[in-house]
């Protein structure tokens, strides 16, 4: 699986972004697609994703209720729309693929990784 992110930049607290992600190849392989962050000196966390069959989501607590994550099956895109931005949403944000559904958010069980894209969050 090949993933292809876009989105990213800087943005002003409170503000909205959209990240994009694009599935090729075996599209047919993975499980979960979504979304995990890094931010300087912090490990990498979890954020959003979702089943292939778009049945599940998945969110970190700090996101939940500002973050939606979503999926065009016709081209295997998933896309965060992330509102009520805030400073600590700050990080290089990385899209991710996993052939297993298991713990979504251990980094660990994700297999596929796109480059990551920065999101800046200013005061």
């Amino acid at each position: 699986v090949q993933l292809q992110a876009s989105g990213g930049g800087l943005v002003q607290t409170g503000g909205t972004m959209r990240l994009s992600c694009a599935a090729s190849g075996r599209t047919d392989s993975y499980y979960f697609l979504g979304w995990f962050r890094q931010a300087p000196g912090k490990e990498r966390e979890g954020v959003a994703v979702i089943s292939r069959n778009g049945a599940l989501t998945f969110y970190a607590d700090s996101v939940k209720g500002r973050f939606t994550i979503s999926k065009v099956d016709a081209n295997h895109t998933v896309t965060l729309q992330m509102n009520s931005l805030k400073p600590e949403d700050t990080a290089i944000y990385y899209c991710a693929a996993s052939e297993f559904g298991r713990t979504w958010y251990n980094p660990e069980w994700y297999q596929y990784w796109g480059r990551g894209t920065q999101v800046t969050v200013g005061q």
